[in-house]
């Protein structure tokens, strides 16, 4: 009698046990999924309006090359002005690097992690 008891406990304890790595695999799976397509669609949504964004960007730099060029009467120098400028706020953003990394990371964990630590996905 106690035999078979333990016997009915351990095929319960096999099925528990099946059930609940199963449903974790699933889980973790749809988790996944989950992360997967949030970073797939931020990807594109940046992708799209950093194109966009640069294509204004390039037609203000033509058009400002042109009026400076006009100005001066050199349209060489407009291009080369407007290049120059380009350059200085590249080598700002080179110098300012490091201090981008601390922000982002700070709004991406509070993005995937709620106040006490455990995962909002």
């Amino acid at each position: 009698m106690a035999f078979e008891n333990l016997k009915e406990n351990l095929s319960d304890v096999d099925t528990n046990v099946r059930s609940y790595i199963e449903n974790s695999s699933e889980y973790y799976q749809l988790k996944a999924f989950k992360v997967l397509m949030k970073s797939v669609t931020s990807f594109s949504k940046v992708l799209l309006i950093g194109a966009m964004i640069m294509m204004i960007l390039f037609m203000f730099s033509l058009a400002a090359s042109f009026s400076i060029g006009q100005i001066i009467d050199n349209l060489a120098y407009g291009f080369a002005a407007v290049g120059v400028f380009y350059v200085i706020i590249g080598f700002i953003i080179y110098l300012l690097r490091d201090k981008i990394d601390k922000p982002l990371l700070k709004i991406f964990s509070n993005f995937y992690f709620d106040k006490n630590g455990r995962e909002k996905l």
